[in-house]
């Protein structure tokens, strides 16, 4: 496929057709990556953040009484003599 380098005030943008895109798993908005490799520019999708989302989740448990300890509490032997 091909494309036009577009003007866009002191840059320039490239339209990228949707089938490239999603070869990649990237849509409008997502963000990605660009280096220069070989004197070519290669995107890339940038990963999702670790644990995104983990605190509203977290939350959500607690709200709803589900935040219960699977395991018991783990003590360490000497655990109760520590000061700190």
């Amino acid at each position: 496929m091909q494309s036009s380098l577009k003007k866009i005030g002191n840059s320039a943008g490239v339209l990228i057709p949707k089938p490239l895109l999603a070869e990649i798993g990237a849509k409008a908005g997502d963000s990605i990556d660009l280096t220069v490799e070989n004197g070519r520019i290669v995107m890339e999708l940038v990963a999702k953040v670790p644990r995104a989302g983990w605190a509203e989740a977290s939350k959500r448990l607690a709200s709803e009484g589900d935040d219960e300890l699977v395991w018991p509490e783990f003590a360490n032997e000497g655990d109760d003599e520590l000061t700190w």
